[in-house]
Parts: C-alpha cells; structure tokens; sequence
C-alpha cells in the first residue's frame, strides 16, 4: 500500500456504499465493484492508489431545481460537475464533495443531500499508467442568493437550464442533472 493509510474516509465509503440502494442493475454493479476495490485497496480513497481510486462529486442545483451549476474542466475541456479527488483530511465523502462543490463554485451554504445520487466510473491521466475514478456523486441545492465564483481548476463557470446543457457533456451528467431536478434527488 502506498500513500495515506486507511481511516475514517475508507470505512465512510464503504458504509455509504453498503447502504446505498442502487436504482438499477448498472448501478448496482457499480457499487459491487466500488465495494470489491475498496476492499482489495485499503488505499482506495486517495488518488495516490494507481489501480483506482474514490472521488466525490456534486452536482449544484438552484432552488427551482431547473439550472444546474457545471465548470468547463480546465484540464479534460468539458461541463462537470464539481468536485474531485478526497484529501487526508476528509472523514466523509458527503465531507469531501460538499469540500470540493464549495471550492470549486465559491458558494457558501450548499445544502448536500448526504445520499449519492449516482456512480460513476471513467478512466482518468492521474498515473502515468492509467488509473480510474470510481466517483460517487452527490447532489447540492444552492441557497436562494449564491453567487458563484471560477475556480482556478475551472476556465469558466455557469449555471444550466436541465434540458439544455452545453456540449461537450457526457451521459453520467446529463443523467445527474435530472436527477438533481427531480425533488428525490436533492437536499431540502
């Protein structure tokens, strides 16, 4: 094992993820997998485990529920939503997405629903090797006056209507930002 040792963050992801009802097969699968990585490494909340490693991400809703907050990825050239790697300091993942959603749009006063909306799992350049996100994402309502702020990870930063995202956008985000419209996906 390599980097930080195991500790509150990894036992945190493994009892959301024990406890997360998956919606579907596909996400069921997910979680079966993000469980078996997480138990083959102990290392597996932090981005120095080059197998793999657990990331959070939030995606920011307004009050209305119809806009989203996505970034314009500096490094990958693309909407997200926010969040990232889990840091040492973090105990929870719902900690570490609300951390990153917070940096990342400059909104205090996020409201997180504490139960991930859905998983995701995409290759990603952290090794050199090639490494994979297993990111578990989260949903954020934003209160009624948050002025938002680019980060230095973001070129640019704006709210969405839900049915008219920008491109380029992939499925998990189009699929997260329906569920953040929906009043079961989100805090509040």
């Amino acid at each position: 094992m390599t980097g930080p040792s195991p500790g509150p963050l990894h036992a945190d992801a493994v009892r959301v993820l024990e406890g997360w009802r998956a919606p579907d097969e596909r996400q069921e699968k997910l979680r079966r997998d993000f469980l078996r990585h997480l138990a083959d490494h102990p290392d597996g909340t932090f981005r120095e485990c080059v197998a793999g490693h657990i990331t959070a991400s939030t995606i920011v809703v307004d009050e209305s529920r119809t806009r989203v907050l996505l970034t314009l990825h500096r490094k990958i050239r693309a909407w997200l939503q926010l969040g990232g790697h889990c840091e040492p300091g973090d105990a929870t993942l719902a900690g570490a997405a609300l951390r990153e959603a917070t940096e990342e749009s400059g909104i205090d006063g996020l409201r997180l629903r504490p139960v991930p909306a859905q998983l995701d799992l995409h290759a990603v350049r952290c090794h050199p090797e090639g490494s994979w996100h297993l990111d578990v994402q989260f949903v954020a309502l934003a209160p009624a006056d948050a002025r938002h702020a680019i980060s230095a990870e973001s070129e640019d930063l704006r709210w969405f209507p839900v049915d008219a995202l920008p491109e380029p956008t992939d499925d998990a985000v189009r699929r997260l930002a329906r569920l953040a419209s929906s009043r079961s996906g989100t805090a509040g």
